[in-house]
């Protein structure tokens, strides 16, 4: 009979507030700040420092989690996020469900940005590539191809018209979306530019690299002839002397730059919503507020530092040689030249605590500061800081839920209903199973943990050699003892509960006993040591056997040896690992002894003999944890390599892989009762993965990772043997949005299905007809496949299931006669009122990639000319009724706003105000105008649900 085991699934993922790969940003309100916690995105409210919601994707248990990389907030309650895979999710804040998935890029998502009104989504990646997304209609427009290096950063000018995109290529690209070429490529930067941003007013466009300086360019819109705020007063001239034809397509024109004092790299730079503010965020510790005058401030300035170089002059005693001063020509005098320094003033500097990773500003500004802003720091840290006329000033920290640092060890109690974990200066006591942070204790670098039997107290060993004792009731340190000369490496505890032993790295194995505080009223836990064993290398891992017959100690050597607990002398030593052993563990039963190292291998050891069973190479990175399941032979290993392996020790098999942490796994739990386990990695998350009751088998899993790598190596060879030969991209070049992927392939495998069957079916409806003709009389029996539908409705259902952004990839999957026959159902879907749009874009996308043939294939052109008679017939008709609905709603509008005093305001605003009010306890009664106002707002409701018939 086969054996069956229980998988394992994640469960929970608690410990993370920042991540580092990605920016942070507040959503449109200002409420709310995103922040990117690995592969999830966290909506924190600052205020109260809670994480409200948390958006993460429904992705298989069994693959890999993809981490987050970047975030852009819509000016509506939409939030794009990008991941390292290159797929966008968008969400929608409110509900916290994601509501499409854009799959485009072939590397990490670097860079997103909307446009002001939000319908346009523009994505840079790693790939080299931008891509601009239709919000609205769920797909992608084309790809920009130019850049020669990983997009750093894009920004929309002119409405969305135009874009800007900067690269690590040093080059600055202007696009015009409209023939979707670029117009202007900028140089000047000496190394990458990291970052970019536009003020509000979109008058200027500021760029930062590691240059010492900020770059400077002003915008110039279709509508103006001459570049604003740079000559004043009087005539206004052209800075660089071009003429009109010469500037036609010169959009930025470079105003100046100014010095930076860190000597940092930009990280980020962000305008706030007023543009009053520039926040320039370094790759250290530093941000720079920068203050933007208006014009006539500027001017002001301008002047100044005129009057003040002609002071200069007077004062140096620029004389003629006639003994008269110089005259300067009233040509001169008439034309005031603004220079950058007059317009961006540096207003105060701020150095956080930690290196900072992002910056947002929050679009609500409170009356008393001239802007808020939210910073990301890399060691799992939120801060909100108040920019007032005078100083920055801090105003909120989330600090409580996570750890500073690396997790270095994680320990459960015996009852499993608490989680004790340690990094560089903390002690945290977690809940397991909500994954709530209960306390936070100061502490020194702990290097392992472990509970008291009783779970009052725990014992932590520092890296300076102390244990602390810790009152997990309390949450405080109430001694700390100076056990070992060096950082202790191993607290164990012994089977009787009397006491512990610790290894550490000054040679030593110490064995201690706990023992009541004297002449104190409450019971104070405390230890005193009893004996020791004096080793000949550093010890790094100690273990006892469950009948506390034998004591094994891991040494820096790679040995294991073996003592017996009475007398500590040597039964046996364990030789075979090529690197120090960094983790070992025993099984209930004594039997088995399991050792991890250094060297990416796990052995098996009989205790018995002290044989070695097995050598597995088990993970691609150093072990760092191995852990038995209680009461049986099943074990669990962590490494480097940041994936979790279930094994069987009896038959040295793998059972499963669990991947979900981002970084490399350092410390490893197992519960009593196998029930779940619990790790904690180097990004600073500790996971819960649950022990479920779904059986699998040996075989199955075997062949399930055969095919996943199977497919990895197909994808891998086919993406090399149909990738660009040329490692430069041609100026100019635009693409499909949309890109291959298996999604893309199995909506075109069902397509293809769904004509085939379809056309099996009308060839026996064209027979049965034929028999009936002759007389030959009996009932038609249509295909179960079809579930009922007609073939039309089904190749229609099949194609209605196709994903709006993988349409066009699915598409160009087709063969050119399936292609044809899809074709010829168009006429009969572009009747219904709900499929124009998509029979539009298929016989659009269609005719694209088909062209050249369908021009040379007689059978097609009947087919083109129904469609073009019919189709632009379709969508007049859907435009008419769109524009009579906008007419009928304008008019209504106007018509309930003759009959009010109040102002008019559109109905949604009005009734999210109306919900507010009511969810609000210290509301109050409306007033009779703004009664009057609500029932208007809630009839103009009913017209957004105008029928879409005129």
């Amino acid at each position: 009979m086969v054996k069956s085991y229980l998988r394992y699934e994640p469960a929970a993922t608690f410990g993370v507030i920042v991540s580092i790969d990605s920016n942070i940003t507040y959503d449109s309100t200002g409420k709310h700040l995103l922040a990117p916690a690995l592969e999830k995105v966290g909506i924190w409210n600052v205020k109260q420092g809670i994480c409200t919601k948390t958006l993460s994707p429904s992705t298989s248990s069994r693959g890999s989690s993809i981490a987050v990389t970047s975030i852009a907030s819509s000016p509506s309650s939409l939030v794009a996020s990008g991941y390292a895979d290159g797929s966008i999710r968008i969400w929608d804040c409110e509900k916290g469900t994601c509501e499409t998935t854009l799959n485009g890029h072939k590397g990490a998502v670097s860079a997103l940005r909307y446009s002001k009104l939000g319908a346009l989504l523009a994505s840079g990646s790693n790939d080299n590539d931008v891509i601009l997304w239709d919000v609205v209609g769920e797909a992608g427009l084309f790809r920009l191809r130019g850049h020669r290096d990983q997009v750093t950063d894009v920004v929309f000018l002119d409405s969305g018209k135009k874009l800007v995109s900067s690269s690590k290529d040093k080059f600055l690209r202007l696009w015009d979306l409209d023939t979707q070429h670029c117009v202007q490529i900028i140089s000047g930067h000496h190394s990458e530019i990291w970052s970019i941003d536009v003020d509000p007013e979109e008058r200027y466009l500021v760029t930062g690299s590691a240059d010492p300086e900020l770059r400077f360019y002003t915008i110039k819109h279709d509508s103006l002839d001459v570049e604003p705020v740079l000559n004043l007063q009087g005539t206004e001239a052209v800075s660089n002397g071009d003429s009109t034809t010469q500037n036609k397509w010169q959009v930025l024109t470079h105003f100046g730059e100014i010095q930076r004092k860190s000597k940092d790299r930009v990280g980020s730079l962000r305008f706030d919503k007023s543009g009053n503010l520039l926040a320039c965020q370094m790759a250290g510790k530093m941000v720079e507020i920068f203050q933007v005058l208006d014009e006539a401030d500027s001017k002001r300035k301008a002047k100044r530092r005129v009057h003040r170089k002609k002071e200069k002059k007077i004062a140096k005693g620029a004389l003629s040689e006639n003994g008269e001063t110089d005259v300067v020509p009233k040509e001169e005098e008439n034309i005031l030249t603004v220079t950058v320094s007059d317009v961006f003033k540096l207003h105060q500097t701020l150095r956080a605590s930690n290196k900072i990773c992002s910056i947002s500003f929050c679009p609500i500004t409170q009356k008393s500061s001239l802007a808020t802003f939210a910073l990301s720091l890399n060691n799992n840290l939120l801060e909100v800081y108040s920019v007032e006329p005078t100083a920055i000033t801090k105003a909120h920290t989330i600090e409580r839920l996570g750890h500073r640092s690396v997790i270095r060890s994680v320990t459960l109690s015996s009852d499993n209903t608490l989680l004790m974990s340690t990094c560089h200066n903390a002690v945290k006591i977690w809940n397991p199973s909500l994954g709530s942070c209960l306390r936070t204790i100061d502490s020194g670098f702990g290097r392992c943990c472990s509970f008291i039997p009783g779970n009052k107290f725990a014992l932590v060993g520092t890296n300076a050699g102390t244990l602390e004792i810790i009152d997990v009731g309390s949450g405080t340190c109430v001694e700390v003892v100076e056990a070992h000369g060096d950082s202790v490496g191993s607290i164990v505890m012994l089977p009787n509960e009397k006491g512990f032993v610790t290894g550490s790295a000054d040679h030593n194995v110490k064995f201690w006993e706990y023992r009541q505080k004297p002449g104190q009223e409450s019971k104070q836990q405390s230890v005193t040591n009893t004996r020791s064993l004096k080793m000949n290398d550093e010890v790094h891992v100690v273990a006892v056997s469950p009948d506390a017959k034998y004591i094994l100690v891991a040494l820096l050597d790679c040995t294991i040896k073996v003592f017996f607990m009475d007398t500590l002398k040597c039964f046996i030593s364990l030789y075979g690992h090529k690197s120090p052993v960094l983790c070992m563990d025993i099984s209930s039963d004594g039997d088995l002894v399991v050792s991890g190292s250094a060297d990416k291998n796990l052995k098996i050891w009989g205790l018995d003999f002290g044989d070695c069973h097995k050598s597995i190479f088990a993970h691609s990175g150093s072990v760092m944890a191995v852990q038995f399941v209680h009461n049986t032979h099943y074990m669990f290993s962590v490494g480097k390599d940041s994936i979790i392996k279930y094994w069987d020790a009896d038959k040295f098999e793998l059972l499963l892989t669990l991947n979900g942490h981002h970084a490399a796994i350092g410390c490893l739990a197992v519960s009593n009762r196998g029930d779940f386990i619990v790790t904690g990695s180097h990004d600073r998350s500790i996971r819960r993965w649950d022990r479920t009751e779904e059986p699998f088998f040996i075989e199955e899993e075997k062949e399930k990772r055969l095919e996943e790598k199977f497919e990895d190596d197909l994808d891998i060879s086919l993406d090399s043997r149909y990738a660009l030969t040329e490692e430069i991209p041609e100026e100019g070049v635009v693409g499909l949005a949309g890109k291959k992927t298996k999604e893309t392939l199995t909506a075109t495998d069902l397509i293809l299905d769904a004509l085939d069957a379809a056309e099996v079916e009308l060839n026996r409806m064209a027979e049965h007809k034929e028999e009936k003709k002759h007389g030959v009389q009996f009932e038609f029996q249509p295909n179960v496949i079809l579930l009922g539908l007609s073939p039309s409705d089904y190749v229609l259902r099949a194609l209605s299931n196709t994903q709006t952004n993988d349409l066009e990839a699915t598409l160009l999957a087709l063969p050119f006669s399936d292609a044809l026959k899809l074709m010829s159902y168009l006429k009969d879907w572009s009747s219904i009122p709900d499929k124009v749009e998509l029979v539009c874009r298929v016989a659009t996308v269609l005719l694209q990639i088909h062209h050249n043939q369908l021009v040379t294939t007689p059978a097609a052109r009947p087919v083109l000319t129904i469609l073009k008679d019919i189709l632009f017939a379709r969508v007049k008709e859907c435009k008419d009724t769109l524009g009579f609905n906008l007419a009928a709603m304008d008019h209504l509008k106007q018509l309930m706003s003759s009959k009010s005093d109040a102002p008019f305001r559109d109905a949604k605003t009005k009734l999210l105000e109306i919900k507010k009010r009511s969810e609000s306890r210290n509301s109050t009664r409306s007033d009779a105008a703004e009664g009057s106002q609500e029932e208007s707002g809630k009839k103009v409701e009913s017209c957004f649900f105008f029928s879409s018939k005129p």
